[in-house]
């Protein structure tokens, strides 16, 4: 399956005296990691748009999604065939995952859709771009590796609509803990040898996350001795199910694993390898978005990282009282509506 698969708000808590908000800007400014190190944060709900989906649908085990669902959901093209999925994380930006790119790099040989959810029939809200470049992740070295991760420039900057709209994604504090409920999409096979029948409607899969020494466990089994055991690394995560079944699979590759955090979802990995499809002991593995945060920072430098870090809480349930690290620029708005209030 490494060849494809399937599948804050600034709480600002501004409590006390302005005198107490000038002596934390005084003292924890310099504490705090600085903005060249911590990429920007939206600071209010209102001028976010990312991982905010105008249509709300859900349902439970590889069911078709509905138009503007998931309006983050690219398919990457090679010749004008869906080959990966991608999420949008900006108006000019796709991330997917590096071995997509194993044929080629040449930009000229690939387009992404946007806005698509039937990939064979005509759709008002389809936009197909050129790509401008592509950036594999250095470490990236063949299947199964650590790296499988890279980034798509779109020829042109693009305007966002109810069915084109960018994914959230996490700050390298984000964690998404073992059992949390999330989703995977995508236009892959529905079994193995299997293609998506026209009209290849975008399918959706709800999976739980797996604890990392769980998942290498389960890699380390031999089902009757047919997969050799495979490494899971500390940049990849895994989801899905331990007895098979349910999973990702060809060409689902590159394309989104997202979770709920409040009232935004956050895009916690990216479809990368697998043994199989749905086959027992072997779940879904997905490069940890997290993980490559400094990385897609120094590449798209404005991009926003959103951080969904609550003490006593995890992200996914509704009603927590979410608390954002954001650095210095949380220090700096303190001390601009300091200014404002003196």
């Amino acid at each position: 399956m490494g060849w494809g698969a399937l599948r804050l708000l600034v709480l600002a808590g501004l409590t006390g005296t302005a005198a107490s908000l000038l002596d934390f800007s005084r003292k924890g400014c310099n504490e705090t990691e600085s903005l060249s190190r911590v990429p920007r944060t939206h600071m209010t709900r209102s001028n976010r748009v990312c991982g905010r989906p105008r249509a709300q649908y859900r349902n439970v085990g590889g069911e078709d999604s509905m138009e503007g669902e998931w309006p983050w959901q690219a398919s990457l093209l090679w010749y004008d065939k869906h080959m990966c999925g991608g999420s949008l994380i900006s108006n000019q930006w796709v991330v997917t995952a590096a071995h997509c790119f194993k044929r080629s790099m040449d930009t000229s040989n690939y387009k992404v859709l946007l806005g698509v959810n039937k990939l064979a029939n005509s759709q008002p809200h389809k936009l197909s771009l050129g790509v401008r470049r592509i950036i594999r992740h250095p470490k990236y070295s063949g299947e199964s590796s650590s790296g499988d991760i890279a980034l798509v420039e779109l020829e042109r900057p693009i305007q966002f609509t109810d069915y084109i709209l960018p994914i959230c994604l996490p700050t390298a504090s984000v964690q998404f803990p073992a059992g949390m409920k999330c989703w995977v999409t995508g236009w892959g096979n529905i079994r193995e040898g299997e293609d998506l029948p026209a009209p290849q409607t975008l399918q959706k899969l709800q999976v739980p996350i797996i604890d990392q020494k769980t998942c290498r466990d389960l890699y380390n089994t031999v089902p009757g001795g047919k997969f050799p055991p495979k490494s899971i690394q500390n940049d990849m995560m895994c989801a899905g199910y331990a007895e098979g079944m349910k999973d990702t699979c060809k060409g689902d590759s590159g394309g989104p694993l997202v979770c709920k955090a409040s009232r935004e979802w956050l895009l916690a990995g990216i479809v990368s390898w697998g043994e199989g499809c749905a086959i027992k002991n072997r779940p879904g593995v997905y490069s940890r978005l997290t993980s490559y945060q400094a990385w897609i920072h120094s590449h798209v430098p404005d991009i926003e990282f959103v951080s969904a870090e609550k003490a006593g809480d995890v992200p996914g349930n509704a009603g927590a009282g979410w608390a954002v690290r954001t650095g210095m620029t949380t220090c700096l708005l303190l001390v601009g509506l300091l200014l404002m209030e003196v």
